[in-house]
């Protein structure tokens, strides 16, 4: 059985215990705030009548996707695994890893995309900007 005496000291002890982490917080050094994830310029567009639409798109191991274009632009965010893309406009195929982001602007085709990998799954989360009612996924190239 606990006295009170028992308990004065155990909350004593306690509250050192707390004083101490305190202190040790105090003097740590904070993180060096993180880089942003990504940055890019948008087209200039008014988005009345606009909406985003946000997907996750699963690649299989192997996984090679079909040309295509977008209504409006594309932010994608790579959730697991390795994904490639080649976006007209942007030059030359990019791969893409997880926890990267890549845009596709409006007008653009999205020329080549696949999982990097043959025997690992890949995600991604497409955000597609667009004017309300659009048809948002176009196979082949823009323009045509």
């Amino acid at each position: 059985m606990m006295t009170r005496r028992d308990a004065v000291a155990a909350f004593a002890l306690l509250g050192e215990m707390l004083a101490f982490n305190n202190e040790a917080a105090a003097q740590t050094p904070a993180a060096a705030p993180r880089p942003p994830v990504f940055v890019q310029d948008l087209p200039k567009v008014s988005l009345d009548g606009w909406q985003v639409t946000v997907s996750h798109v699963d690649y299989p191991p192997g996984r090679v996707g079909t040309m295509h274009h977008h209504a409006g632009f594309v932010l994608a965010y790579v959730l697991e695994g390795s994904i490639y893309t080649k976006i007209s406009g942007q030059g030359e195929r990019k791969t893409y890893n997880v926890g990267q982001m890549f845009y596709e602007q409006p007008g653009a085709t999205h020329e080549e995309s696949g999982n990097a990998s043959q025997t690992q799954p890949a995600k991604l989360l497409a955000m597609i900007f667009a004017p309300k009612g659009a048809t948002l996924t176009t196979q082949g190239r823009a323009g045509v």
